[in-house]
């Protein structure tokens, strides 16, 4: 079927044309012939019903629905929406984070991940720099993710993802995997200023070339700052928030909608920022 069609074309197409190719110019079709007319009808009836539920899930009050899931990923965005293994589904983390549990998870971390994740957790350490990816700023990155993600991902190291990850489950015992995980986000809480400017210094350096190549205005690039803020904040200050990342997202920008922190107008821009930004492989 042509792809061009609009969808009353497509619907005429498909309930008039095939069935004229199907049958020729027969004035007295079969029994056999009317019952397959009739269920050609109806499946395109059927298409067109899907097509209309689509289109509705994507719409509200004729503005698109906010969706995560954008676009393709690449690199730190194609791990960090990967899906999680039905084995780590539903996981969270038994250890409470108080100082000992920090502690312990503090040595973990200096003896077997600063060297390439860096002191403060940005991924400055010596061995971390010239790896192909680089050492993921996993401080700042486990604020948004949820504790089966990350106690997955420590677990079973990037050999999936073509990283130089190690996978610590065969080094470190469970309890160890959850100090070290309540180390890291502690670690990225204490340095929170840090944090801060680099993520701001990394989104300006790409939002600037964003800008040059002419893939998204000025109006763009603020609105996708002001909807990436928002959301991080959202999704740092409620970290018992359920499912994959992708859905995690999802939930936080229909709770900002909700709230009035954010316009669906926003969130729309947001997604159709996004989408280029990591289709012309500027985002990491």
């Amino acid at each position: 079927m042509p792809r061009n069609l609009s969808s009353p074309m497509r619907k005429f197409f498909l309930l008039i044309i095939i069935p004229l190719l199907l049958f020729g110019c027969s004035s007295q079709p079969s029994m056999a012939d009317t019952a397959q007319l009739a269920e050609t009808a109806q499946l395109a009836e059927s298409a067109q019903l899907a097509e209309s539920a689509q289109l509705a899930e994507t719409t509200q009050e004729g503005e698109l629905y906010p969706r995560m899931g954008m676009g393709m990923r690449s690199g730190m965005g194609m791990r960090h929406h990967a899906r999680i293994p039905s084995s780590y589904t539903g996981l969270s983390n038994p250890v409470e984070p108080d100082s000992g549990s920090i502690q312990r998870g503090g040595e973990l971390y200096a003896t077997h991940c600063a060297s390439c994740h860096g002191e403060s957790g940005l991924g400055e350490g010596p061995a971390g720099i010239n790896l192909d990816p680089p050492a993921s700023p996993i401080a700042h990155t486990s604020q948004m993710l949820s504790d089966n993600y990350l106690f997955w991902r420590i677990s079973e190291g990037g050999t999936e993802f073509e990283t130089a990850m190690p996978a610590w489950k065969n080094i470190l015992e469970e309890d160890q995997i959850w100090d070290l995980m309540n180390y890291i986000r502690a670690l990225g809480r204490e340095g929170r200023a840090a944090v801060e400017t680099f993520q701001v210094e990394r989104q300006d350096e790409m939002l600037s070339e964003a800008l040059d190549q002419g893939l998204i205005d000025k109006a763009q690039a603020d609105s996708f700052k002001l909807v990436h803020e928002a959301l991080e904040d959202f999704m740092v200050s409620h970290s018992d928030l359920a499912g994959s990342m992708d859905e995690r997202e999802s939930a936080a920008l229909q709770a900002l909608i909700e709230g009035g922190t954010l316009s669906a107008a926003q969130v729309n821009t947001f997604i159709e920022v996004h989408d280029l930004l990591s289709e012309s492989g500027l985002m990491p």
